[in-house]
């Protein structure tokens, strides 16, 4: 078992940063696949970063590449979010999420083992 908690969202003028931390607990946690996820009012849910295990990989979604960096620190049993040049589009609930599997964080979301609460950003044009 698994249990997610976000934080670091909040109110940011554009062109600003953030740092969104997820904090899990539970033994397991660096044997799982870190991801996190946006939703915007009226849009679905879409990923947006990814982490393996032991932080060797990652993946993001084109819109955030060289702008957001993820990163996990397997001692603390937390993942990070690094949100920089942020524009009014990225305003979202942030959500991260933990699975053994890649292929489900990226392509099968609806199969997502664990989520966190979410926490939300917002940035001001």
């Amino acid at each position: 078992q698994v249990q997610l908690v976000e934080s670091g969202g909040g109110l940011v003028q554009a062109g600003g940063s953030l740092r969104l931390s997820c904090a899990a607990s539970g033994r397991t946690f660096s044997t799982y696949w870190m991801g996190w996820f946006r939703q915007a009012p009226g849009k679905e849910r879409e990923f947006v970063a990814a982490i393996s295990w032991n932080g060797g990989s990652t993946y993001y979604r084109d819109s955030v590449k060289g702008r957001f960096t993820t990163s996990r620190d397997n001692a603390k049993n937390t993942v990070y979010l690094h949100m920089n040049s942020l524009k009014p589009e990225d305003t979202a609930v942030y959500y991260c999420a933990a699975d053994p599997q890649f292929s489900t964080l990226y392509t099968r979301s609806h199969e997502i083992t664990y989520w966190g609460q979410g926490t939300q950003v917002t940035v001001s044009s």
